[in-house]
């Protein structure tokens, strides 16, 4: 027997809305965890818009209207990334008390709501790492003499490709699942250029996920 939901998206850019991109790696996300465990997803709300700052939900008309229609199905809000919902421990535990289950699909379903507090805080610390790591990265490929100039047209140095991978990775994680020629598809039409400021393909997809150990 299949239950109702609510999926909520969230892009935090303007240009991230205009692409799609985003979106669609978010509703492909929600739509295969729905298959999966039997959700039948009876109303979709999706917005851009910041997620920082423990008064956000203010600012989020469209995530107030999905907790308003979860509440009426009786049912749970279906996020594809804890982050969709907020970078912002405090903001998560605003959420909680609304009293309306919320579901991460990439943390599976029986997550207990407690927990999402220490994911939160987990994501949090892994962002200023990664945010370490890529400068480090690109500090060194510097120091040699590398011309880094834009990230997206890069070189075919190890360290600045680590540094430019992994300002993909929020976008290629939620969609890792979908066939090589897919991401790439999506990543061509989103305008995302390879390190070398080409076009992608499979084979330039699979070297991306293997890369960020996403295979």
């Amino acid at each position: 027997m299949t239950q109702l939901a609510i999926a909520y998206m969230r892009v935090s850019t303007t240009s991230q809305g205009r692409s799609g991109l985003g979106l669609a790696a978010q509703r492909e996300a929600i739509k295969r965890f729905a298959q999966a465990h039997g959700f039948d997803i009876a109303g979709t709300f999706a917005e851009t818009e910041t997620g920082k700052g423990h008064d956000a939900l203010d600012r989020r008309p469209k995530l107030a209207a999905a907790i308003k229609a979860a509440r009426k199905l009786d049912g749970p809000i279906v996020v594809a990334r804890l982050d969709r919902l907020s970078r912002d421990v405090a903001f998560i535990s605003g959420l909680m008390a609304q009293k309306v289950p919320f579901i991460v699909a990439e943390l599976g379903p029986d997550v207990d709501p407690f927990m999402l507090h220490i994911y939160a805080a987990i994501a949090e610390k892994e962002r200023r790492m990664i945010g370490e790591r890529t400068k480090a990265a690109l500090a060194a490929a510097k120091a040699r003499g590398v011309k880094l100039g834009n990230p997206l047209g890069g070189t075919a140095n190890k360290q600045a490709a680590n540094a430019h991978a992994e300002t993909l990775r929020p976008i290629v994680e939620p969609i890792k699942d979908l066939s090589t020629r897919r991401i790439a598809a999506l990543l061509n039409e989103d305008g995302h250029a390879t390190q070398r400021g080409g076009q992608w393909s499979s084979v330039t997809v699979m070297r991306l996920l293997d890369r960020l150990k996403l295979r």
